[in-house]
């Protein structure tokens, strides 16, 4: 199942994406659905099997709109937790002229970073050197605390698409990465999410990464170092997952910084990214007028 959050004349919506269009839960079910789809992931085992029921009988054509005629919104845009996994994929670690980690990269972003689909990215006044990274992230489906690789698995809600902004000289000038990560917009994130189901296996999917219509990014998660189940297991010995939280698991080579000469993003250009099976994330970025002085 594809779920997504969207507005439809100023309406927000939880629904399901099937082809061209978004079907509403939220006209379907009434009060049977709550508001938001971290709740709706809360109560997945219920609210799932729900859903497709009501999609398979429905008759209620208001609660079908075009896809092209909503907007789609952030689908989790206060998640408990933004965890990312840096330094993930070996021949970005080699571009990045790091040695690949022993064990897992863990930084934060925080809500205030998140966007949706079709959103600005926005360049922040103190910062010349902002970068693109496409990421593939897991949205988490239940508690997971003291979790095994094994179990792993069973905590998975889905996955969704995240493009994890860097200001590359905040990152590198501090000697820690949170004030370059995680600036207003930078964790774009969306469209969808694809219950685990249906996306397959999260190891083996192509994704790439289109700056204004050049190919930068183009790999495969197969590449991953570290896999989804020890990403899980790794973090749970430490904190406890909740429902929602988001896991964004590193990214692939042919990142701006990587490049010579580099490529930093600025105003007007255009950012997409896709992931097989979980779909396409595209963004503009825009500078921020206070750095031009008005």
């Amino acid at each position: 199942m594809k779920l997504a959050a969207f507005s439809f004349q100023s309406e927000h919506h939880i629904g399901v994406i099937q082809g061209e269009n978004a079907i509403s839960l939220t006209l379907l079910g009434e009060d049977l659905f709550p508001k938001c789809l971290k709740t709706f992931i809360e109560k997945s085992d219920e609210l799932l099997p729900l859903a497709g029921r009501l999609i398979e009988q429905n008759e209620n054509r208001d609660a079908v709109f075009p896809v092209s005629e909503v907007k789609i919104l952030p689908p989790i845009p206060t998640p408990e937790k933004i965890i990312c996994v840096g330094l993930n994929y070996i021949d970005h670690c080699r571009e990045t002229g790091m040695e690949p980690p022993a064990s897992p990269v863990i930084f934060s972003k925080y809500a205030n970073a998140i966007v949706g689909h079709n959103d600005a990215v926005e360049i922040p006044i103190n910062s010349n050197e902002v970068d693109f990274e496409a990421e593939l992230a897991v949205v988490i489906g239940k508690e997971a605390k003291w979790i095994s690789e094994e179990e792993a698995e069973e905590y998975v809600f889905g996955y969704t698409i995240m493009n994890d902004i860097s200001a590359r000289d905040l990152q590198f000038k501090d000697g820690q990465w949170s004030r370059g990560k995680t600036a207003d917009t930078f964790a774009p994130t969306g469209p969808l999410i694809v219950t685990k189901e249906e996306a397959g296996d999260p190891h083996n999917l192509a994704i790439s990464l289109e700056l204004n219509g050049e190919v930068m990014q183009n790999s495969n998660t197969s590449n991953l170092i570290f896999s989804v189940p020890q990403i899980i297991s790794f973090l749970s010995q430490s904190m406890t997952l909740k429902p929602g939280d988001i896991i964004a698991t590193g990214t692939p080579p042919g990142v701006g910084m990587g490049r010579t000469p580099k490529v930093w993003l600025k105003d007007g250009d255009r950012m997409s990214i896709t992931i097989e099976n979980i779909g396409t994330l595209s963004n503009y970025v825009i500078a921020n007028s206070q750095k031009e002085g008005c």
